[in-house]
């Protein structure tokens, strides 16, 4: 018997059907669908339900609460990339009036505006939206409980806004515009701000008893674009596809990889957890890979998507509880479970272009900033990467700029401007790497900032 490589191993799905197995039996939730994505489409799909015979599957559609948020992101991302604004403006340049407008675009979709974690009482998650029909009634008289920009601080108030942002410089409600600009291009045809039949009841569960209590699913008016959708792991795994590449009808593979990157300054707390946030995204260090992705809950919903960009795999995760099984835990160990028994296979290696620029080999080989050892490495791709030799240290890769300069794209580097500098001869005398002095010997030459002792190296005698 053969297997496809585009299909799981059978263990594999073992594995991961027992995993959802035992987080709807321990997590006591009357339903739990899932499914995993690999390579650009899913590839594993399953679900438990303690309704015999009645097993949801990729078409079911569950309330998934703040993954809501990622989708109002990728609508103020899309207006960034046309020029509308700039995500450093700040909120009152294009919404005025609403209290808390000296936070910037970016501080909202980072929650580092400011702003309070919930609007005012009675709690929005559980009452109509129609007694918050004014963003003065979500954002209440005191908007902002911390400076802005500051700290973390999870806001959904802060995601009302950007949805108000959104509505104001589009013309039309929010989820008008999110269909015409996000579902419809990305083929969701089963994520709507409206539950869809068949769609899974929301439901909470006794703490100290094995008995169950129907949640209200109430319209969020306002509050919407933090937190009003219902989706199906078929249409979130078409979403995690997005989040991982791109697509050009929606965003670019830059605009999502920047949504993808650490934005928020992260508590303490949050250090040693390894969590910080994106720009609509929140973002883990978790069994030693970095996971991107989004949870959400309302009461009878928990909700989760996982995406490891390294290893090109997604989870998402739905279910009809309150509180239960504990999802992001759960989406992170689908994607490690296929991750450990199935690896990725690297692409194969490949030479240089036959056309490529010889004058890149004199870039090459080994460079010393002061005494610490260096390696540049002209690669396929057309870049060039500097490493430390040894095992830490500042790394980057360098894109060309066509004049013979290149830019630095990582870490310590990013930004940053390499010039190869030349003798008159031509020869290759160092690199200046923002002002700093990369050398073929340790302190060599006239180059080195400072100079260098006349007597040179000695011993001690």
């Amino acid at each position: 018997m053969t297997t496809s490589e585009d299909e799981l191993l059978p263990g594999t799905r073992r594995a991961l059907t027992h995993r959802i197995a035992v987080a709807q039996t321990e997590g006591r939730t009357p339903s739990l669908v899932a499914a995993v994505v690999r390579d650009g489409r899913a590839v594993w799909h399953g679900a438990r339900s303690s309704v015999e015979g009645h097993g949801p599957d990729e078409g079911v559609q569950y309330r998934i609460g703040s993954i809501t948020k990622t989708f109002t992101a990728v609508l103020v991302m899309r207006l960034r990339d046309e020029g509308i604004l700039d995500l450093g403006d700040p909120l009152e340049k294009h919404l005025p009036g609403t209290g808390a407008g000296e936070a910037t675009i970016a501080e909202l979709l980072s929650h580092t505006g400011g702003l309070a974690a919930e609007s005012p009482a009675p709690w929005w998650e559980r009452t109509p939206g129609s007694l918050r029909p004014e963003l003065a009634d979500v954002v209440g008289e005191r908007p902002l409980l911390h400076p802005v920009g500051r700290r973390f601080h999870y806001s959904n108030p802060g995601y009302t806004l950007l949805g108000a942002l959104v509505e104001e410089l589009r013309g039309a409600p929010w989820e008008e515009v999110l269909r015409r600009e996000v579902l419809e291009p990305l083929g969701l045809d089963r994520t709507s701000a409206q539950p869809r039949a068949p769609h899974a009841g929301g439901w909470a569960v006794h703490p100290w008893a094995d008995a169950m209590l129907p949640e209200p699913a109430e319209d969020l008016g306002r509050m919407a674009p933090a937190g009003q959708l219902w989706s199906t792991t078929g249409d979130l795994a078409r979403f995690a596809v997005f989040l991982a590449r791109g697509d050009d009808r929606v965003l670019s593979a830059a605009s999502v990889c920047e949504m993808r990157t650490p934005t928020a300054p992260a508590e303490a707390a949050d250090v040693v957890d390894g969590a910080t946030y994106g720009l609509g995204l929140q973002i883990q260090h978790r069994d030693g890979r970095l996971l991107v992705g989004h949870s959400g809950s309302l009461p009878g919903f928990l909700a989760n998507l996982t995406l490891s960009p390294e290893d090109d795999l997604a989870a998402v995760v739905l279910s009809n509880c309150t509180s239960g099984p504990l999802l992001g835990a759960l989406g992170a160990d689908l994607v490690r479970i296929v991750a450990e028994a199935e690896p990725r296979i690297p692409e194969p290696w490949r030479p240089l272009a036959a056309d490529f620029d010889p004058t890149l080999l004199d870039l090459a080989g080994q460079w010393f900033w002061g005494t610490h050892s260096f390696a540049l490495r002209v690669t396929a791709d057309g870049m060039i990467s500097l490493g430390p030799l040894s095992a830490g240290g500042r790394r980057s890769r360098f894109r060309t700029n066509n004049d013979g300069t290149w830019t630095g794209l990582e870490g310590y580097y990013a930004g940053e401007l390499l010039l190869p500098v030349r003798r008159p001869d031509g020869s290759l005398s160092h690199l200046d790497l923002g002002s700093f002095v990369f050398t073929r010997q340790p302190y060599d030459g006239d180059a080195v900032p400072g100079g260098v002792d006349p007597e040179g190296w000695r011993g001690i005698g």
